[in-house]
Order: C-alpha cells, then sequence, then structure tokens
C-alpha cells in the first residue's frame, strides 16, 4: 500500500497557547498537523479553526508520558506516511511557583516526568522518522527558568535544553535539523499563572510568535 504522501508535523501541547498557534500555522502552509495534548475539547477546537482556513489534522489525545502510546502513534505516522517532515515540542509542565525549600514531591516527579523524560523518548521515538524526512525539530527555549520561585519548572526546563541542544549537536549528520528558538513573552495560561495581575495587552500574541519561529523554516 502507498504512502500519504502529505508534508506531516507533529505538535505536541497542541490544544493550546503556542502550541495551538503553530499547529494553525503549520497548517495554513501545507502540512498535515497531527496534533498531540491532553485535552480532548480543545483539540477539537483547534481542529474547527483548521479546517475552517482549509486545512488539515489529526487529533491525537493523549498524554505525553503515556510510552506505550506515543510509541503507538509514531508506529502509526510510519504506517500513514513513512516519514515526519516537522517536530514542534511545545508541551511544557510548570509545577506551581514557590520557595526552593518548600518544593512538592508530587510536582517535582511530575515535572521531571513530562519535560525530561517524555523529552527524552520524544526523540527517541521520532529521530526515525525525521531521518526518513530529512526532517526538521522545534524545541522552545525559556530565558526566565531560573529566577526564583522557579526551582521546579526552572530546573526540568533546563534539562530538557539541554537534551535538546545535545541532540541539536548529534542529529546534523543524520540530515535531521534542530532548532532551539527563543519565543517573546505570551498571554499563555501558564505564563498567567507565573506572573498574576501582568499586563497582557503589552505582551506578544501567540498567533505572530508562531509566525516569527516559524516563517524561516521552510
Amino acid at each position: 500500500m502507498s504512502k500519504d504522501t502529505s508534508k506531516t508535523a507533529l505538535v505536541t501541547g497542541a490544544s493550546r497557547g503556542l502550541g495551538a498557534a503553530c499547529a494553525e500555522w503549520l497548517a495554513a502552509n501545507g502540512f498535515h498537523v497531527i496534533a498531540l495534548a491532553r485535552t480532548t475539547g480543545a483539540l477539537e477546537e483547534l481542529d474547527d479553526r483548521i479546517q475552517s482556513a482549509g486545512g488539515s489534522a489529526t487529533l491525537v489525545p493523549v498524554d505525553l508520558t503515556n510510552d506505550d502510546a506515543m510509541r503507538q502513534i509514531c508506529r502509526s505516522i510510519f504506517d500513514r506516511w513513512g516519514k515526519l517532515d516537522m517536530l514542534v515540542h511545545a508541551a511544557i509542565h510548570a509545577a506551581p511557583l514557590c520557595p526552593t525549600a518548600h518544593m512538592d514531591e508530587k510536582d517535582m516527579d511530575k515535572s521531571i516526568a513530562s519535560n525530561i523524560r517524555a523529552t527524552s523518548r520524544l526523540i527517541v521515538n521520532t529521530e526515525p522518522l525525521l531521518k526518513a524526512g530529512k526532517g526538521q525539530a522545534v524545541f522552545f527555549n525559556d530565558a526566565v527558568q531560573s529566577n526564583r520561585f522557579h526551582a521546579t519548572y526552572g530546573m526540568t526546563k533546563a534539562a530538557q535544553m539541554r537534551i535538546a541542544r545535545s541532540w541539536q549537536d548529534e542529529a546534523a549528520a543524520s540530515g535531521i535539523t534542530v532548532h532551539i528558538k527563543d519565543p517573546k513573552p505570551m498571554p499563555t495560561a501558564t505564563r498567567a499563572r507565573f506572573y498574576p495581575g501582568e499586563d497582557r495587552d503589552a505582551l506578544t500574541p501567540c498567533k505572530d510568535e508562531a509566525d516569527r519561529l516559524l516563517a524561516d523554516l521552510i
């Protein structure tokens, strides 16, 4: 059976914020988007917007930390397309801010599972697909990860970036290009939790950032 020859993009954290904006931008620029997130309702709303704009998407409501599900998803991508042209990893778990001496054990465990381990497994599962498509992978840095009260989030985000940078150094020889982008502050739900009362009108819309961060990749 012949493979679907569509350009494909797997976007994690696709239900809202920068992930959703990237999914919409990619769909508008000729990619079939495989939109992955835990929230089914928000994914369905994303799909409505993508279809209304003439794009197409496959919705994958799953927890990124579910190893078996992620292996099956990547196998399904191979069976249908045989490759992956773009990976955009926007999913992040942002633990509540707190003094370092009061870090919660459950928040720490969830942050490690989501931000570190799931990122490493995502790379393991998608690298063969990206090799086949000589594809690109996109990760997002966060310049404020070392601020006070950010110990849980900051430690796991920094580790995620170290993983991404190591892969960036290694992957070029296999035909994969790994990008690490620095988004401007955006009015996301995560930022609202970190900075309650902030003037959100002064922040950069996620849609504008998706355009700025992805436009030079296609």
